[in-house]
């Protein structure tokens, strides 16, 4: 079923209005698929390089510290033991890479379920064009108070990659800027809001297979 959805322009105007078939963007929501492709985003963004020192890296003489028996105490090994201050850890922590990959197609059809989900529940807005001239914080913000978006957490997403509205976005707490081919299900669902160009949109339904990519 197709709905029509407004496009304003930066000031909050309705100018037209776009029409858009949820069930070509997706025909369905799983909340599993989008589970698992935000649980492998977040898993790759882990740096994993927590380490820690064994008893055979830390500083100091292997030498027992005393002899065995006759000295009233109780035995004890070299300084590097686990059980001394100062010793190495018992198990040590390494390095790890936590990173790993769901296959391409799975990822494109979550990202379009992604962007199914914000149609479903009335979380996108869509502007005719967003451009700065100059890289202005303001110009952005003003954009997003104009528009009802000032409070909550969006994604700006625009056509291509552009230096002005991506400088003038990035001091924007809540805020994140989005080419549409860099578009993916982590990015759509971790922000509430989706305030989309007309030019980005028509690209992410231009074609079902590549509508909506895998990128990081």
């Amino acid at each position: 079923m197709t709905i029509s959805v407004p496009v304003k322009n930066t000031k909050g105007e309705e100018v037209g209005t776009y029409d858009v078939d949820p069930d070509a963007i997706a025909d369905r929501v799983s909340k599993q698929l989008l589970h698992d492709a935000v649980v492998m985003y977040e898993a790759n963004r882990r740096q994993g390089t927590a380490k820690t020192k064994s008893r055979g890296e830390v500083k100091g003489s292997t030498k027992k510290l005393y002899r065995q028996k006759g000295t009233g105490r109780a035995r004890a090994g070299n300084r590097r033991t686990p059980v001394r201050r100062g010793g190495g850890h018992t198990f040590a922590k390494r390095p790890k890479d936590w990173s790993y990959r769901m296959p391409r197609k799975a990822l494109q059809l979550a990202t379009r379920m992604a962007l199914r989900s914000k149609f479903d529940d009335d979380q996108v807005t869509i502007v005719d064009e967003f451009a700065c001239d100059e890289p202005k914080t303001k110009v952005v913000a003003a954009a997003l108070k104009a528009l009802g978006l000032g409070e909550t957490s969006t994604l700006l997403t625009v056509a291509e990659h552009d230096t002005n509205v991506w400088r003038s976005g990035r001091n924007i707490e809540r805020l994140w800027v989005s080419p549409a081919a860099d578009l993916n299900a982590y990015k759509l669902l971790h922000q509430r809001q989706l305030l989309v160009t007309k030019d980005a949109l028509d690209r992410l339904l231009a074609n079902g297979e590549s509508a909506a990519g895998d990128g990081e």
